[in-house]
């Protein structure tokens, strides 16, 4: 296995008008041995230029990649020694399974026996040993994507790559084929880079997260890291679902405190501690926006203000999408809807009730609305 090294790596594509589309900007990272590490972001955010140009089906307009020790730019993808799993299998309809499996190793003349063995080897990893004599067309999907995993298995590559490879498959596949990635990462022991427009895929899956946004990475950090302190907006809204709240209005300061206050018609205000947030003092009197995840806005047992970290306003329920043990209420404000993701199982028979809920200020978080940047 080796680590994969992205120096001011730069992609740009001829404009449709003129003039060029940079689709990578800049990208400079690092992927140690055996990591697993996902570049997530939207359609567009240049996640699959980076995996094309590592794989070589890509060159780079500027900058260089290195696997392990050596720079590959001008390495033809044959000597790269990677092995790449995309969206679509694309497997041979006429080849067996087995077939399908050992094609790479055949055009690279392997000894016969060692392809049998590493073909053996991978189909009892993927659970695919009945079904070797099989033609991919008398399979499932979600059974034709373990071929292709077994086929980039069976070449025992530097570095795995995957450009989206589940998102043709339905939940349950999808769901159980992530899981087989993992395992195949923690056994394999293996540098992979996995490129995806889903979050959860990225939460799931990933020792390390690159958000990707136009081309540029906008943080680079192990999942939790930025799910709880992302820092912008782009990021704090790329993950969770329903996705993080944000409430605009403006802070002031109040007794030595940061008293938060939802815009005209609103009803949500929060102190914060200026001592936590000193950053936040340039806010003061300009716009901002408070970000809290639905799971941190639950139903108030009381109108107790605030108190223990916790501010408590009213708003009127206007849906409620239940979810089994949790359930998922649209909230007006008077000048918001906000998602509260509630423990409490409810229906929509609540809905026209005004109720008091309580937001968890431990957990809130401060964006400037013109950097759309962090505010600490």
């Amino acid at each position: 296995m080796a680590k994969v090294i992205f120096k001011n790596l730069y992609k740009t594509y001829p404009g449709e008008k003129g003039g060029e589309v940079t689709a990578v900007n800049d990208v400079s990272l690092e992927i140690q041995d055996r990591e697993f590490v996902v570049l997530l972001g939207p359609s567009g955010c240049g996640h699959s230029s980076v995996l094309r140009m590592v794989a070589g089906l890509e060159e780079p307009s500027r900058g260089d990649i290195f696997i392990g020790d050596q720079r590959v730019n001008d390495l033809p993808p044959a000597k790269r020694d990677i092995a790449m799993v995309f969206q679509n299998p694309a497997l041979y309809p006429r080849m067996s399974v087995y077939d399908n499996m050992a094609f790479g190793l055949k055009l690279r003349r392997f000894p016969k026996a060692e392809i049998k063995k590493r073909v053996q080897d991978a189909a009892a990893i993927l659970g695919l040993d009945d079904l070797l004599g099989c033609k991919p067309t008398a399979l499932s999907g979600h059974r034709r994507h373990r071929v292709a995993l077994g086929r980039a298995i069976v070449r025992q590559p530097k570095v795995f790559l995957f450009e989206e490879p589940l998102s043709d498959l339905d939940a349950e596949a999808r769901v159980q084929l992530r899981t087989e990635i993992t395992k195949l990462h923690q056994r394999l022991q293996a540098t992979m880079i996995y490129a995806t427009r889903n979050q959860v895929e990225a939460m799931a899956m990933a020792e390390r997260i690159v958000a990707m946004k136009d081309g540029v990475v906008q943080q680079n950090d192990t999942p939790l890291t930025l799910y709880n302190a992302p820092v912008n907006l782009f990021v704090a809204g790329l993950l969770g679902s329903p996705p993080m709240n944000f409430i605009q209005g403006t802070l002031k300061e109040e007794r030595g405190d940061l008293l938060f206050c939802e815009r005209e018609g609103g009803t949500i205000e929060a102190r914060l501690s200026a001592a936590e947030r000193p950053g936040a003092r340039e806010s003061i009197g300009q716009p901002i926006l408070l970000g809290i995840r639905p799971e941190e806005i639950k139903i108030a047992q009381s109108k107790k203000g605030q108190e223990n970290g916790a501010a408590t306003f009213p708003a009127l329920v206007d849906v409620v999408e239940p979810m089994g043990a949790e359930a998922n209420i649209y909230l007006e404000t008077g000048s918001h809807t906000v998602i509260c993701r509630s423990r409490r199982p409810l229906d929509n028979r609540e809905a026209g009730r005004r109720m008091q809920f309580e937001i968890n200020l431990k957990k809130a978080h401060l964006f400037d609305p013109g950097t759309k940047l962090s505010v600490l």
